[in-house]
């Protein structure tokens, strides 16, 4: 028997242009110089307002006894801008050190496997979303959900299941695991298979968390083996990295590359300065010999007239969305940038990492109005130069701990202190995790062995026996 039945469910679906504007919003200040310049070419309906020299954006000046934000930063509160004559181009940029990155040193192999370009996308995502350690936090659905909207088509868990196996398969190996678990399972199966090694896989597989609890004797009840015998399981697993993406170094302090800053914070007269780079980006408009033919013509029944409005209507529309959305970029990380200024002033005036608040980007995101998502992709890959050197703005984002006066204080102030202890201890007795941790509850902050020693490997600072007699 057939039945027709109604049901109701609730999609969100995203039009091509905005895909293409959260793209946008991702890009560097280079990246959309080019894709402007790719556009200008494509589009023959889209000019160049030429302009003689360079210029910044002076948009807001702070201090610490101003109210700088006026209100709100909605959209509709944007301030109008100002520009100001820069100097020379060197202005913008600044070079600083980096080997190859670890996530640029995997996208060199994978272009390497015999691969789909569809598939080369889907790969450059995954490495892009590893962590420092070369895990993918993320499950399938999440990957398949953002990719999705990223390329504005389906991308299906099997696609990227196929993908992430080429991923796993390149160097070094326990790359693109999910987990510490298939990690070392990764790096086993690449090496020569023996004995003992079926073994350590085995027992990986099967009684992981009895391995990781250390209940030893358990182990040899089940695989009916002695002591000495998981020694050599121990030893073996031993020899792994259980964080396979610290082979490269990507700290800031040693790079070698240019880096253009999107932002730039100074302090003048004792007041900070926050302006936008500019640079080459152009600034865009209509060509108004195309609207006037658009103009003539509209009405004509000659059917070579109506496909020439159609092809002209068709890239008038598509240069002022373009337009549009570089406003649009513009304005949201205007709003984005000052936010973070405002909530962050006491760093960019002192230059102190223990004057940084702990911040999320939910606590931006309300200050400035921006959904969670947006302000994440604002903050992808951009940089700001200030007057105590150059940074991420994802440096900016920390976690936050109570101390002893029930204040909320940064992550970064702690490591800043337990940074300064190990500098100055004595090294031929260097101090311990649980003497640091002392140290530190003397200062009031109360944490645990074990986080002071996640702060120490962060920190990139081995344990004490290695640092003895070091420095």
């Amino acid at each position: 028997m057939i039945k027709q039945q109604l049901s109701y469910k609730q999609q969100q679906k995203f039009s091509p242009q905005q895909i293409q504007q959260t793209k946008l919003l991702e890009l560097t200040t280079l990246e959309v110089e080019n894709r402007i310049n790719e556009e200008l070419e494509e589009n023959p309906v889209l000019e160049e307002i030429p302009e003689p020299d360079e210029y910044g954006l002076q948009i807001e000046r702070l201090n610490k006894s101003d109210t700088f934000l006026g209100g709100s930063l909605r959209e509709d509160n944007v301030h109008s801008y100002k520009f100001q004559q820069n100097g020379s181009l060197n202005r913008w940029e600044m070079v600083y050190a980096e080997p190859e990155s670890f996530h640029e040193y995997l996208l060199n192999q994978l272009k390497l496997k015999e691969l789909s370009e569809e598939e080369i996308k889907i790969g450059q995502y995954i490495i892009g979303n590893m962590d420092d350690n070369g895990y993918i936090r993320q499950s399938f659905q999440t990957l398949s959900d953002d990719i999705s909207f990223q390329y504005g088509h389906d991308v299906s868990i099997s696609e990227i299941k196929k993908v992430l196996e080429s991923i796993q398969g390149l160097d070094p190996p326990g790359i693109g695991a999910g987990d510490l678990q298939e990690c070392l399972l990764l790096q086993l199966r690449r090496k020569k298979i023996t004995p003992i090694r079926c073994l350590v896989i085995d027992i990986l597989e099967k009684h992981f968390a009895i391995f990781a609890k250390k209940h030893y004797d358990s182990l040899c009840k089940i695989y009916n083996i002695s002591k000495e015998n998981l020694k050599d399981v121990i030893r073996e697993v031993a020899l792994l990295n259980p964080k396979p993406g610290n082979i490269c170094e990507s700290s800031m302090e040693s790079k070698l590359a240019h880096i253009i800053p999107d932002f730039i914070v100074e302090i003048i007269d004792g007041k900070l300065i926050f302006t936008m780079a500019k640079r080459n980006m152009p600034t865009l408009k209509v060509n108004e010999g195309y609207s006037e033919i658009l103009s003539n013509n509209v009405g004509n029944k000659s059917l070579k007239k109506r496909e020439v409005v159609a092809f002209v209507k068709k890239k008038i529309n598509s240069a002022q969305w373009f337009i549009d959305a570089i406003k649009q970029r513009n304005t949201t990380l205007y709003n984005t940038m000052l936010a973070i200024i405002e909530l962050q002033q006491d760093f960019f005036l002192t230059g102190e990492e223990q004057a940084l608040k702990p911040m999320k980007l939910k606590d931006v995101s309300q200050l400035c109005g921006y959904d969670i998502s947006t302000v994440s992709r604002a903050t992808i890959n951009k940089y700001i130069q200030s007057d105590w050197g150059i940074y991420p703005l994802r440096f900016f984002f920390s976690e936050a701990m109570i101390n002893e006066e029930g204040e909320e204080i940064s992550t970064r102030e702690i490591k800043a202190i337990l940074k300064f202890f190990i500098k100055t201890e004595d090294k031929k007795n260097p101090f311990t995790d649980d003497v640091l941790a002392n140290l530190l509850k003397k200062k009031g902050y109360n944490i645990a062995r074990r986080t002071v020693a996640k702060y120490r490997e962060q920190l990139n600072i081995p344990v004490s026996r290695l640092r003895k007699g070091v420095g």
